[in-house]
């Protein structure tokens, strides 16, 4: 198996990445849709608009989405009707903004979602309970990718999907090089501002730690999956992938 750099929130503790990272989330709760919205320039919304595109054919049943956050996809995935969605993430804080936002503003579909704190490495879910796995801007924080991967794998029923939408490496040397100073600089100094936190320092450095493109397919394909699209978006800055559990 192929192994990557593991990047953390915080240097200066040995507390786990996955204990960094929900602490990091909690911290930054209130302020992240805002952030995001506005450093991306309302790009991310978009984005997900896409990735709800490619799934559409395939998400009639259950649905979960890893490392929901505040449930942003979940407004796009409700859209496809499916019979359930479930959003799970570590973050009570992020949840609970979640839950507030779904209630307000999505207040028919209650009943067919769940948000609920869960490890995406050790999910609570019986085997082949789920129809489509999602996950937008999360994968990179994991702990250990492997084990992530291969719980998809085990909840997923067979020839399920799991479409992945993160952030990925810039092949064009002039668009990178705007860009790179931008997310590497403007942003985490901005970010750090306003939240008091290095979650924004932490965001560059997850990106360029984590496998993308075809070194991401070849990991994911090792265990089971088959791919079925690649979608490259924005130049680069971010990738669409659907995977199909091998039957």
């Amino acid at each position: 198996m192929e192994k990557f750099a593991k990047v953390v929130p915080y240097k200066d503790t040995p507390l786990s990445k996955k204990t960094q990272v929900k602490i990091m989330f909690n911290k930054i709760a209130r302020t992240y849709d805002l952030l995001n919205h506005i450093f991306s320039l309302g790009i991310d919304k978009r984005w997900r608009k896409k990735l709800i595109h490619y799934i559409r054919p395939f998400a009639h049943g259950r649905i979960l989405d890893l490392a929901t956050g505040t449930g942003d996809l979940i407004f796009y995935l409700i859209k496809l009707k499916p019979e359930k969605i479930v959003g799970i993430d570590i973050s009570e804080n992020m949840l609970s903004i979640g839950r507030e936002k779904i209630k307000k503003k999505l207040p028919g579909y209650w009943e067919k979602i769940s948000l609920q704190i869960d490890d995406s490495e050790n999910m609570s879910f019986e085997d082949a309970s789920f129809d489509v796995v999602t996950c937008a801007f999360g994968i990179r924080n994991s702990e250990n990718l492997n084990n992530w991967v291969k719980e998809v794998y085990r909840v997923l029923r067979p020839g399920g999907i799991f479409a992945i939408l993160e952030f990925s490496h810039i092949k064009n040397p002039i668009i990178s090089g705007s860009f790179n100073f931008y997310f590497n600089k403007i942003l985490p100094f901005v970010g750090r501002i306003i939240t008091g936190d290095r979650a924004y320092y932490y965001l560059p450095e997850s990106v360029k730690n984590f496998p993308s493109g075809k070194n991401f397919t070849n990991f994911v394909e090792s265990h089971g999956f088959k791919t079925l699209k690649t979608k490259p978006l924005s130049f680069g800055i971010a990738t669409i992938y659907i995977f199909e559990k091998n039957k």
